[in-house]
């Protein structure tokens, strides 16, 4: 648990995922394509912590569906791909990643 807090606190957009996640990377395409550029850990990339990850992930969400993507935002959980494409849908997405974005529009 104490892992991804800190990987939340230490990156403004974080993407957790697997490498062969098709809605993580539909994600990541979508934030970049917002203007942001996510931190993407990839959880079968660090095998040997990525279980402990995936427990925390699953009691953070407070649900048994998969924990990828997990995506954060200004240190805060948002959610997974629902969550993330509600948020999106609403414009609500689009504010919450103004202060994150690489270039701000006019």
């Amino acid at each position: 648990m104490e892992r991804v807090k800190r990987l939340a606190a230490e990156n403004e957009v974080l993407i957790i995922s697997k490498s062969s996640c098709c809605l993580s990377y539909a994600v990541n395409v979508l934030l970049r394509e917002l203007g942001v550029s996510p931190m993407v850990y990839e959880l079968d990339q660090d095998p040997e912590v990525a279980r402990e990850m995936e427990k925390a992930l699953v009691r953070l969400q407070g649900c048994n569906t998969p924990p990828v993507p997990a995506v954060f935002i200004g240190g805060d959980l948002i959610g997974s791909t629902n969550e993330v494409m509600s948020l999106h849908l609403s414009g609500d997405l689009n504010r919450m990643l103004e202060p994150y974005k690489l270039v701000q529009e006019n």
